[in-house]
């Protein structure tokens, strides 16, 4: 007879699945018809609606708002939030807990705080994942989760909403398969987003073999490429690195076969200079032929994210005296659109119309300094013409950008009856 430890192929006792969390379609006509009322309530706006519809523009005496042609929420964040709103009305009874930010929007985030859904993780969090249990409710955010965080709801056997924006899991799939290659993947991201976490989780493989390193600048990839062409100082490799690649990871051994992906919310144009760099490293160490075995890249850019950059390379072709760039400031997506529009016309990153202070008062993220500054100048001034251009991160709601646009108006004389009435 065999021993527990080694089970006979021919035992006919079934094996127990592995144990899967619980999850609960909580997007059922009715429900949603009473989540999309709420949702319009917090987050839509008439006035953006109106400027949308007129081409973007919106003139009133002499002060012109130029909204980008793609900006604000994306389909996978307005998932996350309709599911989150629904998971509050479907379980009214119970405790419901939400893994870190649905999205990076403060004000999205405040708003699902009053609704009484509560914390995991953070410094202050109002329970930990081993509290839970068959009663309460957890919300997995649009960024995803590590897959240690999901092993844990596993086996505390509560209720899991997951809000992953099915990019976000293309990628996955996509490091996966690098690892079932046995072939490390190269991410371009964030090493601290959740966004990246979650993926280099998964770029470890099913078996935990796999490895992965994170590359965030052109600076730290032309290292990489060096190293892929003619090695280097191992120590100095990994100190440099610290933080951004798998256990075990060895630059001697694990960048000899790589592919590469992407936080899906980085700037295209990055990424893509990354991809290129990467390859020609690769096919200089391996020539053309061995490169085919040894380099691999998939474009994973989200699409939202992409439309809202080309919508601002677009708007860009016009004139504007400013730019305005509202969104959340931990907001990858959102800063990238920063990064374009400074090249070309003084861009300021607020939060929102709070943002806007006096006439020549403007607070913002310096993404240089990486904090909010202030900035005293006469690009709001309202004794000449000016044509102050909007655009917003996918994580902005409508509302936020309502708000702002009705400001500047409002520090140059307009009021906001006579925007509403325009």
């Amino acid at each position: 007879m065999a021993s527990p430890s080694t089970p006979s192929p021919t035992s006919q006792r079934p094996s127990t699945p592995p144990k899967k969390p619980r999850r609960v379609n909580v997007r059922t006509p009715e429900v949603m018809e009473r989540v999309q009322a709420e949702v319009e309530t917090h987050y839509r706006s008439s006035i953006v609606e109106k400027i949308r519809a007129r081409n973007g523009v919106l003139t009133i005496g002499n002060t012109t708002i130029r909204l980008a042609k793609q900006f604000g929420f994306c389909y996978g964040v307005e998932r996350a939030i309709d599911l989150a709103y629904a998971a509050r009305k479907v379980f009214e009874d119970k405790n419901i807990y939400l893994i870190g930010e649905i999205i990076h929007n403060p004000e999205v985030n405040r708003q699902l705080h009053e609704m009484g859904i509560m914390n995991v993780t953070g410094p202050n969090p109002d329970a930990e994942i081993a509290d839970l249990g068959e009663n309460d409710v957890l919300i997995v955010p649009a960024f995803g989760a590590e897959t240690s965080i999901m092993d844990q709801l596993k086996a505390q056997d509560c209720i899991v909403i997951d809000t992953t924006c099915g990019d976000v899991m293309s990628v996955w799939k996509r490091v996966r398969a690098y690892a079932k290659d046995g072939m490390t993947s190269i991410i371009h991201g964030k090493a601290v987003h959740e966004e990246t976490r979650a993926t280099a989780s998964r770029a470890l493989g099913p078996d935990g073999s796999g490895h992965y390193l994170v590359i965030l600048t052109l600076e730290d990839c032309d290292y990489v490429c060096d190293y892929i062409r003619q090695g280097g100082n191992r120590e100095e490799f990994l100190e440099r690195f610290r933080g951004a690649y798998s256990e075990g990871f060895d630059p001697d051994v694990h960048l000899q076969r790589v592919g590469v992906a992407n936080q899906t919310t980085m700037l295209k144009s990055e990424t893509e200079e990354l991809q290129r760099r990467l390859a020609a490293a690769v096919k200089d160490r391996d020539g053309e032929e061995g490169a085919v075995a040894s380099f691999q890249f998939f474009d994973t850019i989200c699409g939202a994210t992409q439309e809202r950059q080309d919508a601002l390379f677009e708007m860009l072709d016009h004139h504007l005296d400013v730019l305005l760039v509202v969104g959340g400031y931990n907001s990858s997506n959102t800063s990238h659109l920063v990064e374009i529009g400074e090249k070309t016309v003084p861009t300021f990153f607020i939060r929102g119309a709070r943002c806007l202070k006096e006439l020549e008062e403007i607070a913002h993220f310096d993404l240089h300094q990486k904090s909010e500054v202030t900035t005293y100048a006469d690009y709001l001034l309202g004794d000449r013409p000016a044509v102050i251009g909007v655009t917003a991160g996918a994580s902005c709601p409508n509302n936020l950008i309502e708000n702002t646009i009705v400001r500047v108006f409002e520090l140059r004389g307009v009021p906001r009856e006579q925007v509403e009435a325009a």
